[in-house]
């Protein structure tokens, strides 16, 4: 498995920049203003300044229509079928069913790619007594703008040296019956995943459940088994920066002064291995998830980082395996009739 072997230009360079920065900066405004639920703040902007290295009109419509499409869907499911279980089940699937098949179209990837992580997240912990919905809808709301109006201005104060060569397009367009298998077998195993942390009530594995879901990006079984090795890498190294940043803070995790420039460090680590790999998701971009969802979400004056990054190694290994083994059976099934057999 190679990685990091891709050669590093100016314009790579920069984009590190404004991955690290981008994201530090999110995170250092949720928490100047006191808003809850950091980690939307701290992670979607990685998410969007890794994954769309020159920043857009369509990304920005993409990111704030999947912010809309899935405040209406958490409002709307949480009024109507919060507590019919089974109905909820087959909405959720239709919903995961429609993001998938617009990241199997390519020019909606990133409004379905943004949305199933989203909605399943905000699904999850709307269910619970404790969670404030109306705050975490407005919480994913806001930090998606604020995301947009931060990968304009990361692309403004850090530019790019010299234009970027479009990427390559897809030599034929997909088949309609490997469209429908990567569907079917994204929205299956979502939905799969959104069942078991309810039943099992996990309310403390947000890594964990991002984790089943960032699997099934690739959109195939071969994908995802290439992908689950480099997540559990990149997760192992999140964690182990994660480890070191609460020893050199010890108990000043309450300060602003000494947080942000680690992460700005483990941001930019970890955005230097993203895009030295060149493969979209990968070990790097692992890593870096896992550092922004440590310091957005656990990292608290009052809690304990290392029993967090430690917790998050076991549950996102275990998820990896089981998410695994369930993305080949249901691989295996949709191959069996001819309408939705995955080949080129």
């Amino acid at each position: 498995m190679k990685l990091w072997d891709h050669p590093m230009s100016e314009n790579d360079l920069r984009q590190c920049f404004r991955i690290a920065t981008g994201a530090t900066l999110g995170f250092t405004i949720s928490k100047i203003f006191g808003w809850d639920n950091g980690v939307f703040f701290t992670v979607t902007p990685m998410l969007l300044l890794g994954m769309v290295p020159v920043m857009s009109a369509h990304a920005a419509r993409q990111l704030i229509a999947a912010a809309v499409v899935c405040a209406l869907e958490v409002g709307l499911l949480g009024g109507y079928f919060g507590s019919h279980p089974f109905m909820m089940t087959m909405v959720v699937f239709v919903l995961f069913l429609g993001k998938f098949a617009a990241m199997s179209k390519g020019s909606l990837y990133l409004f379905g790619a943004n949305s199933v992580i989203s909605l399943s997240i905000m699904l999850h912990f709307a269910s619970y007594d404790s969670t404030d919905l109306n705050d975490l809808i407005m919480s994913n709301f806001i930090a998606n703008v604020l995301s947009v109006i931060i990968a304009y201005l990361m692309m403004f104060l850090i530019p790019d040296v010299e234009p970027r060569q479009p990427p390559p397009r897809p030599t034929e367009p997909k088949k309609s019956h490997r469209m429908r298998h990567e569907a079917l077998m994204g929205s299956i195993i979502a939905t799969l995943s959104f069942l078991v942390f309810q039943i099992f009530d996990l309310q403390d594995s947000m890594s964990a459940q991002a984790t089943t879901l960032l699997l099934l990006f690739p959109m195939h079984w071969s994908g995802a088994l290439g992908y689950a090795r480099k997540r559990a890498m990149g997760t192992l190294m999140g964690v182990s920066f994660g480890i070191v940043a609460q020893l050199i803070m010890y108990n000043w995790s309450d300060l602003l002064l000494f947080v942000v420039p680690l992460l700005w460090i483990g941001s930019m680590i970890f955005s230097y291995m993203h895009v030295k790999e060149s493969s979209g998701s990968g070990a790097g971009f692992g890593g870096l998830t896992t550092v922004g969802i440590l310091f957005g979400q656990y990292l608290t004056p009052d809690g304990d980082l290392v029993f967090s990054a430690l917790y998050r190694v076991s549950s996102v290994l275990f998820a990896i395996v089981v998410t695994l083994l369930i993305t080949y059976m249901v691989h295996l099934l949709l191959n069996r009739f001819e309408s939705t057999r995955f080949s080129q």
